[in-house]
């Protein structure tokens, strides 16, 4: 049976429509919405909140939560495992950022991402993302923007 890690996941979205993505620090290239585990005994909302901060380096008060979908499930495939997970099932929280854009900074002590960029929805590229996180990150587009990213990288 296979068992899934639950995670969060936030798009942060500015005044403009624009959603901020990230540069993974161990994948040069590869860009994807601030994530990360459940601990035992955390809400959802405490989860995300810690993880805004620990990514983000973002507080409550600088986001609000505008809508939460899930539950979206990959598996990392080819039988392995992440701490005795066979991937994640998220819930994707749709953020929109009150503070000024100053207030996001990548450098945090236990720092996942190199840099941050807006874009629009529709500009994300599959390319961006190992293939087992494919098939979620079309789902996500299309449920909170109607946008479909594409079948193929480019």
């Amino acid at each position: 049976m296979l068992r899934y890690r639950p995670n969060v996941a936030a798009i942060l979205q500015n005044a403009g429509g624009q959603i901020l993505i990230c540069e993974r620090n161990d994948i040069p290239g590869a860009w994807q919405f601030p994530q990360g585990g459940i601990e035992s005994g955390e809400t959802l909302v405490q989860a995300l909140e810690r993880e805004m901060m620990e990514e983000l380096s973002l507080a409550p008060g600088d986001y609000r939560i505008i809508s939460k979908k899930g539950k979206y499930r990959y598996e990392i495939g080819e039988g392995k495992t992440k701490k005795g997970f066979h991937g994640q099932e998220q819930e994707y929280f749709l953020l929109q950022l009150l503070s000024p854009d100053k207030a996001i900074n990548v450098e945090t002590p236990e720092q996942e991402f190199k840099s941050c960029k807006w874009i629009e929805p529709e500009k994300f590229e599959l390319n961006w993302l190992p293939a087992m996180k494919r098939d979620v990150y079309r789902r996500v587009m299309q449920d909170f923007f109607g946008v479909e990213i594409g079948n193929e990288p480019t």
